[in-house]
This record gives C-alpha cells, sequence and structure tokens, in this order.
C-alpha cells in the first residue's frame, strides 16, 4: 500500500461515515501527503506582511492615498491592524516587511528592513521594477520564508494601489478580461472606478496582450507582490505549508505555479475574497477556497483565518478515534 493509499484508509477507518468530515478530510490527506507521514504535525505558523508602494498610486486609482502603506506599516508593528489581531488571538508569529514604501526608511527595529526602492515606477508608462529590484524583491520573500521552525506560512501584504497591479497581471498571464478583474479595491465610489479602468486599460495597452509571468511581474508588480512569489516558492521547496490570502496573493501564485509547479501541492487557497476578480484568478489557479466571508481586506487576514481549519484536519487524522480502538461497529 502506498502512503496515498494508507492516508486515505486511515481517514475512512475514523469514527464517522466516509467523507462526511468534508474539505477537512482532503485537508488532511494533502498536510499527510506533504509531510510524508501518517501523522502530520501543524503547530507553528507565520505571518509574513510584505509591504511596499506602486507609482501607479499617483494615478489616483485607490480611494487612499499612498500615505496610508506607510501608517498601515506601523499600525502592523503596533499589533493595532486585523491582520496582527488575527494572528496574536490565534497565537501566529508576524514579520512585517519593508520592501519598498514611499518616503524616508521606516526606523523601527522590529521592522524586516529589505527596501527594494522608494515604492514602484508608474507602470501606466514604464516597467514598475527593474529587472535587480525584482530579483531582489523575490529574494527577500524566499529568504523570510525558509527562516525559523515553522510549519506553515500565511503571506499578507500591503500597498496602496496594488489591486491594480494585480489586476494587470493577472490579465497579462491569462484570458480573463480586464473589465472582469477591475474592482473597487479599498472602497472607490463609481467614478473613481471608472477612472481606475480607464487608467488600467491605458497602462495595459503599453505591452504586449500577453506577456510571460517573469516579464509581467516586472512590468505591472510591485516589491511586495515579488517577494509572495519568492516566499510561495522557496516555502514550498522548504516542505511547508502555504496558506494563500486573496486577489493579490492568488495572483502571486498564479506567478508561482507556473515557474514551479510542484509547489502548488504545498497551496491551500484560504479564502474567496469579495474583491471583483478573485474567483476569476481562483478558476484559472483550479483552485478551490476553503471559506466564503465577504473579505477584501488583504494583510494576510483570511489566511490566517484558514490556520485553524489546518490544525484541526491534523488533530482528526491523529487523535480522532477508529472504529476499532473505539470498539464502534462500522458501516456493514
Amino acid at each position: 500500500m502506498d502512503l496515498s493509499d494508507a492516508i486515505q484508509r486511515k481517514i475512512d477507518e475514523k469514527t464517522k461515515p466516509i467523507g462526511a468530515l468534508g474539505r477537512i478530510e482532503a485537508l488532511a490527506a494533502q498536510i499527510a501527503a506533504l509531510q510524508k507521514t501518517l501523522n502530520p504535525q501543524m503547530n507553528a505558523c507565520r505571518l509574513l506582511i510584505f509591504a511596499a508602494d506602486h507609482g501607479l498610486a499617483t494615478e489616483g486609482v485607490s480611494a487612499y492615498p499612498q500615505s496610508v502603506t506607510r501608517q498601515m506599516v506601523l499600525n502592523f508593528l503596533a499589533g493595532g491592524a486585523a491582520s496582527t489581531t488575527f494572528a496574536r488571538t490565534l497565537g501566529v508569529d508576524v514579520a512585517v516587511v519593508d520592501c519598498g514604501v514611499a518616503g524616508v526608511p521606516i526606523a523601527d527595529p522590529r521592522l524586516h528592513a529589505r527596501r527594494c526602492g522608494a515604492g514602484t515606477a508608474n507602470s501606466l508608462t514604464a516597467a514598475a521594477m527593474t529587472e535587480a529590484q525584482c530579483v531582489a524583491a523575490r529574494q527577500t520573500g524566499a529568504e523570510l520564508a525558509i527562516a525559523g521552525a515553522y510549519d506553515a506560512l500565511c503571506l499578507g501584504e500591503m500597498g496602496i494601489a496594488n489591486t491594480s497591479a494585480a489586476s494587470l497581471i493577472a490579465h497579462k498571464l491569462t484570458d480573463i478580461p480586464l473589465d472582469a478583474l477591475i474592482g473597487k479595491g479599498t472602497g472607490l465610489d463609481d467614478a473613481g472606478l471608472q477612472r481606475k479602468h480607464a487608467v488600467l486599460s491605458r497602462a495595459a495597452a503599453r505591452t504586449p496582450a500577453r506577456l510571460p509571468p517573469a516579464i509581467a511581474l516586472r512590468e505591472y508588480g510591485g516589491f511586495e507582490i515579488a517577494a509572495m512569489v519568492g516566499a510561495m516558492i522557496a516555502g514550498a521547496q522548504a516542505g511547508r505549508l502555504i496558506l494563500i490570502d486573496g486577489f493579490i496573493a492568488s495572483v502571486a501564485a498564479l506567478i508561482a505555479q507556473h515557474e514551479a509547479p510542484d509547489a502548488a501541492a504545498h497551496f491551500v487557497y484560504a479564502h474567496c475574497s469579495a474583491e471583483r476578480g478573485h474567483r476569476a484568478v481562483l478558476a484559472a489557479l483550479g483552485a478551490r477556497p476553503l471559506l466564503d466571508l465577504d473579505m477584501r481586506l488583504g494583510e494576510g487576514t483570511g489566511a490566517l483565518l484558514a490556520w485553524p481549519l489546518v490544525r484541526v484536519a491534523c488533530a482528526m487524522l491523529n487523535e480522532m478515534a477508529s472504529f476499532t480502538s473505539a470498539q464502534v461497529d462500522g458501516p456493514q
């Protein structure tokens, strides 16, 4: 009997009808297969929040000013954001990373300062990143993804205008029309959404209709998105479970899955964001998220909410009685 068959047999022998725990059973099987054991462990998780600014923000594609990126980094460090509140409640470690916040560097010993620049260039008129900047951002994510003794990683981001960047990347990598990807982001009104659509349409017209993933990332991405790509690939190669958050993280996963197909087995899509376009990106990935809570915040909030499900999936496999051990009659 090979390992996958043994895992499924162990799940089916638990004191329940076959398949009665639904997605929890599939999640347990995924984790056991990754760790190559019938008794997988999921004890420690870390949230990586990558923050960076986008030159495209100057075109008015967000309801919030670019200064909010810096202010939210300080809020993360103080523990006052939704993501840090969730992480604290769930016992998840947090690392906040400045990949390229606009303005002068933030001086705080709690911050991982890995700046690739003071924000990207404006992708309406030029490539967002140089090749060297993109490589550096990816390396930042890779290094942090393998640091420490963690079983799982939650990946979050912060950067005003990064839903615009993610929409452009997804459009260049798939057959999804730009119209289907552009949403209200941080809360644009109808006029703001029209302006965002006009700006992104012009930005998209600057390059060929389809681009290779690495080029799309460099042309339209952000330092924080590139860092997530690096973290996803390196974290998977290190054997870690990767809990993928919403729209922006899923676009990073599009690139990671293309470049490192084996990494996809390590990915758990935590939730379906209310941000327009996320369902289309999930469909392109062939992904089925665990949760659908009408959330659209980012920061890793949705990924964090999947962590308890990961832990109970392991507990089910390791601690739930079998029909034999509990002396319960099985199916006839």
